[in-house]
């Protein structure tokens, strides 16, 4: 974080100790020492006197921390949704070929584990979800603009707002059609 650098840097421009700060922002020496050593981070009124006190914005007291906060929850919420799409994936792709082979090898214990991959692929989907909720995001060009780190601008979110409805139906029909086609396709295969 850079706003210990950045009060230890603000205080020595005024020539201030430590103490003489610290009673400016009614606070004690101790504190504006932990603060300084990055051991604790100053609360939002503490961040307002500072700035008033060094004669700068509380933007640009903070600017570098904010940045980095973010910057690391972005990361973190990409990495999520990259990990929760992979594993989503594959339980689809294992949807779509394995229920004829496991139903022909282990009979109903075949359907059993089908089962199970079948739960933990909608697990999987309902984290994938809350991820989209969370960050407002539906349609794939959202979603690669997320993954990107941009923002789509205002127009191109409510075409993509107007778009939803339909992308919904037509996946939904097109993956219903896809599972029979490769069911069917399975069945004539293994002759069931």
């Amino acid at each position: 974080m850079e706003i210990g650098k950045q009060i230890k840097t603000h205080r020595a421009k005024l020539g201030l100790s430590q103490e003489e700060f610290a009673d400016k922002i009614f606070v004690t020496r101790q504190t504006v020492s932990n603060w300084e050593n990055d051991k604790s981070y100053p609360d939002i009124n503490s961040l307002v006197l500072m700035a008033e006190v060094f004669g700068v914005s509380l933007d640009s007291l903070v600017k570098g921390d904010i940045e980095e906060m973010n910057e690391k929850i972005k990361t973190e919420d990409i990495e999520y949704l990259n990990k929760a799409n992979r594993r989503l994936t594959l339980a689809y792709i294992w949807a779509l070929f394995m229920l004829v082979p496991l139903l022909k090898l282990f009979g109903i214990w075949g359907a059993v584990i089908y089962g199970i991959v079948f739960i933990l692929g909608f697990v999987e989907a309902i984290k994938v979800e809350k991820q989209k909720k969370k960050f407002d995001i539906q349609s794939y060009k959202e979603i690669n603009a997320f993954m990107e780190g941009k923002r789509l601008d205002e127009i191109e979110k409510e075409r993509e707002k107007a778009k939803r409805p339909y992308q919904k139906i037509l996946i939904a029909i097109g993956c219903a059609v896809a599972a029979f086609l490769l069911t069917y396709l399975m069945a004539v295969i293994f002759k069931l």
